[in-house]
Order: C-alpha cells, then structure tokens, then sequence
C-alpha cells in the first residue's frame, strides 16, 4: 500500500518540474510545502512512520549502545569520540521523529499507538534541537563529564593518587576521621570543571524539551509516569511522607551512636550528621556504621562476606550464583556471550566506569554487565541485582522497540533489588553457604541492617532529581547550582557538608547519575515497589513467615508470576503492571513500613530520651 502512495508523490514531483529544476526556488519551497499540508494524519500514516522509526531507531540504538560500551571500558580520547558521535547521531534520529509525533496529536488513533508516539515523544533524558550542532555539542558534554567521572581520582601531597574505590574503602572503615574528611573533600575536587559543561548541558536539553512542546526538562522528566506530571510528583512527595517517620528515627539513633563513638567534635550530639561520617561517599547509605549503631546484643551469627570469603567464590563464582537463582525461578540460563563479553573485574591496564550496571546490546540477547566486582556481601548483592536488570530486559525484548523498557523506570531497578531481599539466611542455608538460620533474637540487628541501607536512602533517592526539576524550571540558578544541592540534602537528609562548599564547587558531578545524565527518581520508586513486589511474591510462594525472613528462591510460581509482569515491558500503564504483580494499581510506602515496624518500635524507644529532629 505503501508503494503506490511514494510513486503517486514521485509522478507528482515530476509534473511539477521539481526533478528537473524548471520551477524558480520561491515555487520549488511553495510546492513541497503544499504537498506536506496535503498529507493525512490518520491510523494509517500512523503506523508506516511508527514502523519507519522504530526500524531506524533500533538500529542507531544498538551502535550507541555499543559505542558507550567501548568509552565506559576503554576511557580514552578515541572511545570518547566514537561516543560522541553515535550518542549524537542517535539524538538526532530520536528528535527527528519525535518532532513529528505532534502531527497525531489530534488524530484519532488506537491506544497503542497513541502509546507508543507518547513514548517516541519521551524517549530521550536529554533531548537536543533539531539542529546538527548543538546535537553534536550536546553529546560531546555528556561524553566528557562521563570521561571527567571515570578517571576522576585523588592526589594527595604524598604523591600518592586514589581512586573512587580507594577512597570509598576508606569511609566504609570509618577509622580515621580527618583522613575521611580529606577523601571526601578531595574525590569532590573531581566535579567543579564538570559545572560550565552542566549547566550549558541543561541550556541545550531545555531547548530540545520546548521543541518537544514541553515547557521545560522538568516536566518533560515527570510525563514519563502514565500520570499528570505535578499528580506524579505530588504521590511521590505523599509516599516520603508514610516513611519519613522511620527515617526521622533512624538518623536520631544513628547520630546519637556515632557520637558516643566519636565525640562532640566530630558529630555533634544534635543536629546535622557530618556527610563524611556515614560510612559512604554520598551519604546515600549507612551500612558501613552498623558496628556502631546495632542493637545491644545482637551479634550476628554470620558475615555475609567472610561466607564468601570462606567458600572461596570468585567474582565469576558470585555471579554464576546469581544466574542459579533466576533457574531456580525458572528463567532460562543467560547466553555464553555474557560470560564472554561482559566486564566483571577491573582491568589492570587502564581507566574504566566502575559504576554497576547492566546492558542489552541489541535489544535482543547480547546482554551484559559492567562492574569492578569486589568479593564481598554488598557486592553479592549488587550481582543479584544487575542480573534482575538483564533477565527484565530478555523478557520484554519480544516486545516492539517503543515498548521495550520497563513498566516505569523504577520497575527496572525495583525488579532488582526484589531479587536482592530474598538474600536471606534460609537462601544461603540452601546454598550451603550458611548451616542454619539464624535465631529470631537477631532479626532486630538484620532490620536495623537493612534500614541503613534501604530507609537511609528514600531521602537521597528523592532529592536528587528534586535537585534537577528546579535546575531545569529555573528554580535554582546556575550561580546557585551548589546551594541548591546543599539545601536540599539539609532539608531532606539531615546532613551537612564537613567542610565549606561554595560555588566554586559543583557537588552533585561527584554523584555518577548526574555526569552520567540518569534520572534519579527511579530508585526512589524502586525503593517503595520492591517492597511491594517482595510481599506480592511471597504471598504467590505461599510463605507465611515474617516479610524480611522470606527468600522465593526455587519457587516457580513466583517466577512465573514475575515473568508474566516483565514480559509487558512498557507495552500498558504502569499501573497495569503494578495490578498484575500486587493486586494493586497504585504505588504504596505501606509495604516497606511492616516491613520494618518491630524496628520503630525499638527506635522510638531509643529515642524516647534524646532530641531529635535537625
């Protein structure tokens, strides 16, 4: 059908001279323009540009994808390059047709399709200007300021050069408080060339959102949610407010411990927590402080990673425990071209992004991790977690290229670290790792453990993207971007900077997501939907226990269940996926409150006698 529409536009140019050059340049516009307004927007075209593009686009998505795989494992000048130039050429093809999905906007078309000219409308974070130029400028900033991230070290007046891991080990130690001060002081020495590039960066992308017919990034950002933006921003802010009790309770009795291990000078025994303090470069977790904070008594009967230590599991080892569990629940073990292509350890020879995560090249079967894996529980962890990434992306990969992704962005990570909470002593009884589960007199100390690393986190999960909309609205100005930054994670964390920030520095570049242009507010939401996923899943086992003690590892029927929800990908609502799993549509905080109330109970009482709040 499509053939004889081309020839009958071809015969036309031709009677109208346009192929000989008879007709005068004024007319030659005139004509093609005249020809454009004749077209019909209907469910036919439609669906012959829909196919046009998601042809070309998966096409061009797999050459970036392959593109910033080379600069993210080989940082150099030429990688970087080479990724420029896909990243642009990409942004280009995406603008272009997401520039024409306003052709439909009032045409009457199926939902599907409505769908997937939405998602073609917001398919890129940071969208240029159909404009060759500033495309190209704009792929150029985000390849330098990741380049700037990776190799980004440290050097001391010894000489001597630290990089991120170095100095993240440092803090997570938690010896040495003047050093700790000076690694955080000095990885952030890292991110102030980053702040001309940025803030040129969200010039740029402003302008590509206007072009899209959005007033600006921000709103851009949170259309993305099958919601009315301010609507998604307004739940997100209503579900901070079920669990910023338990934070509140959490940072009083972590701040009163770590004063009593360090004193008045270091942490005081009111007000702010010292960002460098909590065990963690970003203050974003807390785990590293557990020695300090736990509850009396409750020593736990084993380490996750002395077991590893003590199995003499590799770095492959781990992740070949990984890919057991998902065969446990009945996904089909990955491709040998993982374990051929994927970056498990950091390489000797040169600068790599440490940063986990995990790839698809194709949209296909090539999928991939990248980690620097360090054999330890935390680690253990994230493998499971990259692995919940790469199984997602293989279920929906059946799916058109438009609904290829994620119910919502945080689908994606909450699939994950759903995977993660079932890393319990009964998982690791069955592994032999563990001889038995431990008694129940030590679940206070497994909450406590948790809730420094996933309570801790709700707030920095939710200001960093807080950070950017008012970035993009021009809520903050750029001479403001560092007292924005601060503001926020007062507000929200309780925290506060070690030593002196001023303008001259740009601290949010010190957090990958924000060189790396992620949006952050994904892992927000995945913090409460996992929740949500873990008791939906162990209700499907038939488990019967507390929450955090349940591990669905080998049940088949909750992997069948999580199977049938990632094979969606983005094809319905978010909200649809969210039934199918919890039997609910809505988002809901209420989860991961059970999950953690025998520890507000003991907080609260800790408390009872202290001043808390900031």
């Amino acid at each position: 059908m499509r053939t004889p529409h081309k020839l009958s536009v071809l015969a036309l140019a031709v009677a109208t001279g346009l192929l000989v050059g008879c007709q005068p340049e004024g007319k030659e516009k005139a004509t093609v323009a005249q020809a454009e307004a004749a077209k019909v927007y209907d469910q036919a075209a439609a669906d012959a540009f829909l196919e046009e593009a998601e042809a070309a686009l998966k096409d061009t998505a797999e050459y970036a994808s392959r593109a910033s795989w080379l600069a993210a494992t080989y940082i150099n000048g030429d990688s970087q390059f080479v990724e420029a130039r896909a990243s642009k050429e990409y942004t280009l093809q995406v603008v272009k047709y997401a520039m024409q999905v306003k052709n439909w906007d009032g045409a009457q078309v199926d939902p599907v399709t409505r769908r997937k000219l939405d998602a073609l409308r917001l398919g890129l974070s940071f969208p240029s200007p159909a404009d060759e130029k500033l495309a190209g400028e704009l792929a150029d900033i985000g390849s330098k300021m990741q380049g700037m991230y990776g190799a980004g070290k440290y050097c001391r007046e010894s000489g001597e050069c630290l990089d991120l891991i170095q100095m993240s080990n440092i803090l997570a130690e938690g010896k040495d408080p003047a050093l700790m001060m000076e690694v955080w002081t000095g990885w952030r020495s890292v991110s102030p060339p980053m702040r001309p590039l940025y803030q040129r960066q969200v010039e740029i992308a402003n302008a590509g959102a206007q072009d899209l017919g959005f007033e600006n990034l921000s709103v851009l950002w949170r259309s993305n949610y099958d919601m009315a933006p301010d609507a998604f921003a307004a739940d997100v802010d209503k579900q901070w407010g079920k669990v910023k009790p338990l934070y509140d309770a959490l940072h009083c009795h972590v701040r009163a411990k770590l004063n009593e291990a360090y004193g008045d000078d270091v942490v005081p025994a009111t007000g702010k927590i010292p960002a460098h303090m909590l065990g963690n470069m970003w203050a974003q977790t807390w785990g590293n402080v557990y020695d300090k904070v736990k509850p009396a008594n409750s020593q736990k009967s084993y380490d996750l990673t002395k077991l590893i230590e003590k199995s003499g599991m590799n770095e492959i080892g781990m992740v070949r425990t990984a890919e057991a569990f998902f065969s446990s629940l009945g996904f089909a073990p990955l491709p040998d071209s993982f374990w051929e292509t994927s970056q498990f350890v950091k390489p000797r020879d040169r600068d790599v992004v440490c940063h986990a995560s995990a790839w698809n090249m194709d949209s296909k079967d090539d999928l991939r991790i990248k980690m620097c894996i360090q054999k330890n529980g935390e680690d253990f962890q994230t493998v499971h977690h990259e692995l919940g990434h790469n199984y997602y992306q293989r279920a929906y990969n059946q799916q058109p290229f438009l609904f290829q992704g994620s119910a919502n962005d945080g689908f994606h990570e909450a699939l994950g670290d759903t995977v993660a909470l079932s890393i319990t002593p009964s998982y690791l009884v069955s592994l032999g790792m563990l001889k038995e589960e431990p008694p129940v007199s030590e679940d206070l100390g497994y909450l406590m453990q948790m809730a420094l690393d996933k309570i801790a986190f709700l707030p920095f999960g939710l200001l960093v993207d807080k950070w950017r909309w008012q970035v993009f609205n021009g809520e903050i100005k750029p001479e403001d971007y560092n007292k924005g930054w601060w503001s926020l994670r007062e507000q929200y964390q309780g925290i506060t900077p070690p030593v002196a920030r001023s303008e001259a520095d740009f601290d949010p570049g010190a957090k990958y997501h924000i060189p790396g242009n992620t949006p952050y507010t994904r892992y927000f939401l995945a913090f409460i939907q996992q929740f949500q996923f873990h008791r939906s899943l162990c209700e499907t086992a038939g488990y019967e226990g507390p929450l955090h003690r349940c591990s669905i590892y080998n049940n088949k029927a909750a992997g069948d269940k999580l199977q049938a929800m990632m094979a969606m990908g983005t094809s319905q609502p978010w909200q649809n996926a969210m039934q199918a799993l919890t039997g609910q549509p809505e988002l809901d905080a209420s989860a991961i409150v059970d999950y953690f109330a025998p520890l507000k109970v003991w907080l609260d009482e800790q408390n009872k006698d202290r001043q808390c709040g900031w």
